[in-house]
């Protein structure tokens, strides 16, 4: 019984941390799962290249989608008692802002999904809400990053309240994306949210410009005001303003995201390069989650 899936990355538009509300968009880079179940009684996580990562959240994400599907009528008959691994590969770097903690939890969802026998059949936002459920139970998210999760698994730009886990829009965007990540790594859960909630004014201005479909201008706002809230330097955004659409910290950092197109992003690439760490070309993703 074995099950492959994957899940991109995303960018942000708006952060939660204020309000509870936020929004974000999916990039075209993937995590991949793999889950073998067995009769085991216990579930085993792996993350390529990273032997001694944490791996609570890929194996909570296993062990609540046996819980939630495993006695489907159209299931496959479970081993018992249940028990698997599961190992993960990601292009998404980890604790940059750019959502790998989402990724990693839909593919593992899905991949589970698909070890039972029921890829195409489990509804895609309820396999998101599994995720979202075993980042909070693992303690890897403040705000239970259903924006994230959402604009991973469904692809697209998605705007949520993640106090409600209710999915306020989703639209198509169709943006060429330019990644800028230093060296440095933050992870979401140590984040001063007390801190970012001072910006909440901020952060419902952006809301209302992305519930307008104002998304570049949106995150533009954003990442000037979180950037300053949770203490990183808006110097990146600002040189590429000239030349992007739109460009936002992304999440809690350290990534800068920038959108537009080729022509001008190939000139904030320019600007970027002299920046300590890497610059990454990619594009905004319609499609989200998918069994491979």
């Amino acid at each position: 019984m074995d099950g492959h899936a994957a899940a991109p990355g995303a960018g942000t538009v708006l952060n939660a941390l204020a309000t509870g509300r936020g929004s974000a968009f999916a990039l075209d880079f993937d995590t991949s799962a793999h889950v073998d179940l067995d009769d085991s009684g216990e579930v085993v996580g792996e993350i390529d290249g990273q032997p001694d990562a944490d791996t609570e959240l890929i194996e909570r994400c296993v062990s609540l989608t046996l819980e939630r599907w495993g006695d489907d009528p159209a299931a496959a008959e479970l081993p018992q008692p249940v028990g698997g691994t599961v190992r993960t590969e990601s292009d998404v770097p980890t604790a940059a802002g750019l959502k790998s903690s989402s990724a990693a939890a839909n593919a593992t969802v899905l991949a589970t999904v698909d070890a039972l026998g029921l890829a195409g059949i489990v509804d895609p936002e309820a396999a998101c809400r599994v995720g979202v459920q075993a980042a909070r139970e693992a303690g890897v998210t403040v705000t239970g990053a259903f924006d994230d999760a959402s604009a991973s698994m469904l692809g697209g730009l998605t705007v949520t309240d993640n106090t409600a886990d209710e999915l306020l829009a989703r639209e198509e965007v169709a943006w060429d994306a330019l990644v800028w990540t230093p060296p440095e790594r933050a992870y979401s859960a140590d984040a001063d949210a007390d801190r970012c909630e001072l910006v909440a004014p901020m952060a419902r201005l952006v809301e209302e410009l992305a519930l307008d479909g104002e998304y570049a201008r949106a995150m533009t706002v954003n990442g000037l005001a979180f950037s300053a809230a949770l203490g990183f330097s808006a110097d990146p955004a600002v040189e590429a303003m000239p030349h992007a659409a739109g460009v936002s910290l992304s999440g809690t950092g350290p990534s800068v995201v920038a959108v537009g197109d080729a022509d001008g992003l190939a000139r904030v690439e320019a600007l970027w390069a002299d920046r300590p760490g890497e610059t990454l070309r990619t594009t905004t993703r319609a499609t989200g989650g998918r069994y491979l």
